[in-house]
């Protein structure tokens, strides 16, 4: 089954590259990522994985946890770990599951059978401190995934989920921002006394708090 916005992340217990993790324990009241690769020793998930790790200031800052999956042993993970530093100039530093028996896969609908019967696609999941996934994206095999981009959305689910405001297209941290349409004029005036650009009532443009 599908997982949906909104819906609580499944919990699980598994292996990992830093040892046995119980899902929601490991996670915390921490935001979590977590994504799939199609597999071990290959080259789009060697590049990714090396610039996953160079980003790990990037995810601490936002306080948010990584770890990888893919349906390969906790042996291959390691020792893939040393190709993705030979090539990408760093190795992973974040925990990697072993899934051999694809049952974090399944939990998480990770294996598409129009694509492959044994290979995960490309999935990142966005889980907030509440433990529902506030994303969901999928890729195909073989298409690298834009960890900035990750990045990007995590700054905008943070900001919306703290101030009332919406983010508008290719919106980056700093930009202005959107006053949600459930907001009145009066209410939004408490929240924004410096005003705001109202180019339709329901498109209110306004700096970013």
């Amino acid at each position: 089954m599908a997982i949906r916005l909104g819906d609580v992340a499944p919990d699980f217990t598994a292996d990992t590259t830093e040892g046995p993790i119980s899902f929601h324990e490991w996670k915390g009241d921490s935001w979590a990522v977590l994504f799939s690769h199609p597999k071990d020793f290959t080259p789009v998930c060697t590049t990714e994985l090396g610039y996953t790790a160079r980003l790990a200031e990037e995810f601490a800052a936002r306080n948010v946890k990584v770890i990888g999956l893919s349906c390969d042993t906790v042996e291959d993970h390691a020792a893939w770990s040393q190709d993705i530093e030979d090539t990408q100039g760093i190795r992973p530093n974040f925990p990697m599951i072993g899934d051999a028996d694809r049952a974090v896969a399944d939990l998480y609908d990770m294996i598409h059978p129009n694509a492959s019967d044994t290979m995960t696609v490309r999935s990142v999941f966005v889980i907030g401190p509440d433990n529902t996934v506030k994303l969901t994206i999928t890729y195909p095999a073989s298409t690298g995934r834009n960890f900035d981009e990750v990045l990007r959305v995590i700054d905008s689910l943070q900001l919306t989920a703290a101030k009332k405001v919406a983010t508008p297209v290719n919106w980056n941290n700093g930009d202005d921002v959107i006053i949600v349409p459930a907001l009145s004029n009066e209410e939004a005036a408490e929240l924004f006394p410096g005003g705001w650009d109202e180019q339709k009532p329901y498109l209110r443009v306004v700096s970013q708090p």
